[in-house]
């Protein structure tokens, strides 16, 4: 007698799994011909070789497998230890550390302020673009160490002994004596309860000591990122008014400073990061700066971390413009390919569109501040208004393009294996972070109305495509005349036209034709819909999607 059991197939195997993309990994983050020129452009082409190695790694399966793993294994806060003491420590997964080593090692914290390259800051920007590929949670705490340098400046004897340290490329995640490590790591508390983007109405207290510019801080903070860091920049009320100080989470004799963490926030996305509400009580701070002046000294971080925002921004935009293409070469519908499909391809095509022109304005920010910080003042000026334009734009455009990259998957986007929830999730943040929206368009108007010379550079920049493009020029003119008539209620239009004039005019300059005519036909002249993938028929859809995809 025959066994039925032999002519069936084997256990559990059903179908055979057909019509499904191959995982993307490994591959090169770096392969982005608009970073890589930019990368050159702006000063930094000593870094190429680094970036594209960096790039290779942040594409590879074991760098993609630890930005999984950091964000399926949240940090747990640790209030006390074992014996009763109270510790308020956070404990992360292996994976954040190993992200955070590389990040720090590869010169994405602060090393560019010890580096004396001419586009050194490009150079680590350029790097957090492709590096950002594995997972957005670490690049906090990097980037606020970047940013700490330039505030901490303005106390000369606090950064002869802390800058050394912030600016090396040594990642010690233990709380120790600052003093006793090979790197630091420095966050910021400027945010409370009762006022949010408004710190002059911070409740917290700082209590002069006998000692001079030594004082207590009494109060709490409610969004502080990265509690572990080593160092804190915070905003306090001194006698003299709103002031910025510096707080270490161990003190010089090796004592805990008073950081009690009340909770970490529950967020939306962002989950491998830890945020948190501390309390001070007791706890020492060293002023930085002269007291009631606590907004200005700490206005420079947060031109620091604007930066970051558009370049995370960017670098989400990239990073799911590279899956949603990967899955539309692999997957078939209807009788052909994803990729080979008409209106596929007009929807990558005008995501291609938006992710050049935010990495072109990202590195050409990153090309001003470097020269600003030595010493161009045309540059300053068109990096004050700039990044507040840039900040505003590119990180709202953010969330809408993260879903429809997630939209090119159909349901393999929605479900968490993708990886692409995790990326959706991530992108209002970056809106958010540092201003949301409505801050970044006043600080705009802030910039025309007691810094006119910025005006001036914007116009300037955009002169340098003059004649290139009539729709170009013809929003020129139009943003021109939206300058002087610029108030409050129209803030946001404003800066809107600043953000898409701007990028147009890199673009004409700097992108090929395919692309540049595109982004002019569409974002400045209104040949376009309201959603991605409506871009008209005269569009050049094969031109921009060879340069924007990698083959393979």
């Amino acid at each position: 007698m025959v066994s039925i059991l032999a002519h069936t197939q084997p256990q559990y195997a059903t179908h055979d799994v057909t019509n499904q993309p191959p995982p993307l990994a490994p591959y090169d983050a770096s392969a982005d011909a608009a970073l890589l020129e930019g990368l050159r452009r702006e000063g930094a082409e000593w870094a190429e070789k680094d970036v594209r190695r960096l790039g290779l790694l942040a594409g590879g399966a074991e760098a993609q497998e630890w930005a999984e793993q950091a964000n399926r294994y949240e940090p747990e806060l640790r209030t006390h230890d074992r014996y009763g003491n109270r510790v308020d420590e956070v404990d992360f997964h292996p994976a954040w550390h190993h992200l955070m080593r590389t990040a720090v090692s590869e010169g994405l914290a602060g090393a560019a302020w010890a580096d004396d390259r001419p586009g050194a800051h490009v150079a680590r920007i350029a790097g957090a673009l492709v590096w950002g590929h594995t997972e957005a949670g670490h690049t906090c705490p990097t980037s606020m160490t970047y940013a700490v340098v330039p505030a901490l400046r303005r106390q000369p004897e606090l950064a002869a002994v802390y800058e050394p340290l912030l600016t090396g490329r040594e990642y010690e995640p233990d709380l120790r004596v600052p003093t006793e490590k090979r790197g630091l790591l420095a966050g910021m508390g400027m945010t409370e309860k009762q006022g949010g983007s408004d710190v002059r109405a911070n409740t917290t207290t700082a209590t002069p000591s006998a000692e001079p510019g030594v004082y207590t801080l009494r109060g709490h903070k409610w969004f502080t990122s990265a509690p572990m860091c080593d160092l804190f920049l915070v905003l306090a009320q001194a006698p003299d008014g709103l002031t910025c100080f510096l707080v270490p989470r161990v003190l010089p004799d090796g004592s805990r400073n008073t950081f009690r963490v009340q909770r970490l926030k529950d967020k939306l996305g962002n989950r491998s990061n830890a945020s948190s509400e501390p309390e001070f009580d007791g706890t020492v701070a060293w002023r930085v700066g002269p007291e009631g002046q606590g907004v200005k000294t700490i206005i420079e971080m947060v031109n620091c971390t604007r930066l970051d925002c558009v370049m995370g921004s960017a670098t989400l935009m990239r990073k799911t413009l590279v899956e949603a293409g990967h899955h539309a070469r692999h997957r078939s519908a209807f009788g052909a390919r994803l990729l080979d499909q008409p209106l596929m391809r007009n929807v990558l095509a005008d995501l291609a569109l938006e992710s050049e022109a935010a990495t072109t304005l990202t590195l050409r920010l990153a090309g001003a501040a470097d020269r600003s910080v030595r010493g161009d003042e045309g540059e300053r000026m068109f990096r004050r208004i700039a990044t507040a334009v840039g900040k505003y734009w590119v990180t709202k455009r953010g969330p809408a393009f993260t879903a429809e990259a997630l939209e090119c998957l159909g349901g393999n986007g929605y479900v968490e294996d993708s990886g692409m929830p995790r990326h959706y999730r991530e992108a209002p943040l970056l809106s958010i972070w540092e201003g949301s929206g409505n801050v970044n368009a006043l600080d705009v108007l802030r910039a025309l109305t007691r810094t006119p010379g910025t005006a001036d550079a914007l116009f300037a920049e955009l002169a340098l495509a003059q004649g290139a493009d009539t729709r170009l020029d013809t929003a020129a003119a139009r943003l021109k005349n939206a300058v002087r008539e610029a108030d409050e209620t129209g803030a946001r239009r404003l800066v809107e036209r600043m953000a898409l004039t701007l990028q147009a005019s890199l673009l004409v300059r700097h992108a090929p034709p395919a692309v540049a005519d595109a982004f002019c036909a569409t974002r400045l002249d209104g040949d376009w819909g309201y959603a991605y993938g409506t871009l008209p028929g005269s569009v050049d859809l094969d031109g921009i999607l060879r340069r924007a995809l990698p083959t393979g």
